[in-house]
């Protein structure tokens, strides 16, 4: 990394450039190969039947394609667009970010111009960059190049059949709570004062004006805004870990709800079922080593305990919020009202950007879905849209724009203290669920009053 960091800025550019084209070619891979129907289109796959072998030069990111064009007459005759322009968009795209997280550090740069603004009254002298370590900006923009990728796969998927495989967000979560492990500094930034270095964390590099401000950066952990308090290295810490992570395992258990019974019947039948699966292959010693793994964390590491659980919480409450959106709104419109592969998705974004992040992608993603949704139901009288890729816009919002959304102060909204009051956030969320389902009830008599009851053959 540092051999890296050494070069200019125009080679690190295009090193990154090809690296996300490379990248594109693993997501194309993904999407062709990892779906539910799987199709022989990625060069990277078996050559279809009938068509010439393929070569080396059909695996170059974006330029391949060109070449491929001739299996049209296989696949369809624009078959090699999407997969070019996958390619082509992750490369420029992750330049442009790393252009934005690293030469210009803007997750950073922002909040510290907030911070003097409000703590000293008015603007603070000219920042020379950087304001932190190339080893930190390299940690974050690492990860969000990951999930970049991940959430690129899974989006394309949801696109083209609506369902979003365990394969990409299974091994996406348990690559970001390693990750987190290993790099805490992997997670979203936040920039404060605080009476000594925490426990990870970096001193800010400022003018010589401002020397002795003791202002740091630190990841945005369980506790951001606040400090990271003494019980969550605790026995405290460890039992909230460990139910994170056995939701998780919940959640990946299949469960079939069967409540002719009632409720209490249904429930045993749903426990009896995750048992049996977590006694055996592959869910169950996911869960046990991942289990002892986290003890073992805890037991021995203190930065590496904080961005862990930090992980851990965020893939929690992130999926715990979708999966309650998915209970409220099915039983609102008297159907499943979002597929499960949601659920998990979101748990993978919660695993890389924490639990506050993840409340804010929930507010975020419903306004694209919102404008869409509408209009294909009015053109196409369709309305069944895939909300993973507008749960993953979400996320590339909220993450590329961090400090807009985390840094408001002033005149605005401050949403730091909004986090750091602990019970306003459930609060705020129980009360948006509430008003969703009853949204969700008056819309579903709409759409009977205009288009008449649905066709269930047309399924």
């Amino acid at each position: 990394m540092f051999f890296f960091a050494a070069l200019p800025l125009s080679a690190r550019l295009l090193a990154v450039c090809l690296a996300g084209m490379a990248l594109g070619g693993l997501v194309n891979w993904a999407i062709y190969r990892l779906a539910w129907n799987w199709r022989e289109i990625s060069p990277w796959g078996p050559a279809p039947a009938g068509v010439p072998p393929r070569t080396w030069a059909d695996r170059i990111p974006v330029l391949g394609w060109l070449r491929l064009r001739r299996e049209r007459a296989l696949h369809g005759r624009g078959f090699w667009l999407r997969p070019m322009a996958i390619e082509l968009t992750l490369g420029v795209g992750l330049a442009v970010l790393y252009w934005w997280e690293i030469a210009r550090q803007g997750l950073i740069v922002q909040q510290v111009q907030e911070f003097f603004a409000v703590v000293f009254g008015g603007p603070i002298p000219p920042l020379e960059l950087p304001l932190i370590s190339g080893e930190w900006a390299h940690a974050m923009f690492f990860g969000h190049a990951v999930l970049i990728g991940l959430m690129a796969a899974a989006s394309f998927i949801d696109i083209d059949e609506k369902i979003i495989p365990d394969e990409v967000t299974v091994p996406g979560t348990l690559f970001g709570l390693v990750l987190m492990t290993l790099m805490p500094q992997a997670l979203l930034p936040h920039v404060g004062m605080r009476p000594a270095l925490p426990i990870v964390g970096e001193l800010v590099k400022l003018p010589p004006a401002l020397a002795g401000a003791n202002l740091y950066v630190e990841p945005v952990t369980l506790a951001a805004p606040n400090e990271w308090p003494n019980h969550l290295s605790g026995w405290w810490g460890l039992a909230l870990g460990q139910a994170c992570w056995w939701l998780w395992c919940f959640a990946l258990a299949p469960r079939t709800w069967r409540g002719r019974r009632g409720m209490v019947q249904a429930m045993r039948v749903i426990l009896r079922r995750v048992v049996r699966e977590l006694t055996r292959a592959p869910l169950g010693p996911i869960a046990w080593v991942g289990s002892a793994a986290i003890l073992a964390v805890w037991w021995f590491g203190q930065a590496a305990w904080v961005g862990l659980l930090t992980s851990l919480v965020g893939m929690a409450v992130s999926g715990g919020i979708v999966w309650v959106v998915r209970l409220v709104g099915t039983g609102a419109l008297g159907r499943e009202a979002m597929g499960f592969g949601d659920v998990t998705l979101m748990m993978m974004v919660g695993a890389f950007v924490g639990w506050q992040a993840s409340v804010l992608i929930f507010f975020v993603a419903p306004f694209a879905a919102l404008v869409i949704g509408i209009l294909q139901l009015v053109l196409k009288r369709d309305h069944v849209i895939p909300y993973g890729p507008f749960l993953c816009l979400g996320t590339l919002v909220v993450v590329a724009d961090w400090t807009v959304f985390w840094s408001r102060h002033a005149d605005e909204l401050d949403v730091q203290n909004l986090f750091g009051m602990g019970w306003f956030i459930p609060v705020v969320l129980f009360v948006s669920f509430a008003l969703m389902g009853a949204l969700l009830m008056i819309w579903q008599r709409i759409k009977l009053a205009l288009f008449g009851p649905r066709d269930n053959s047309e399924e």
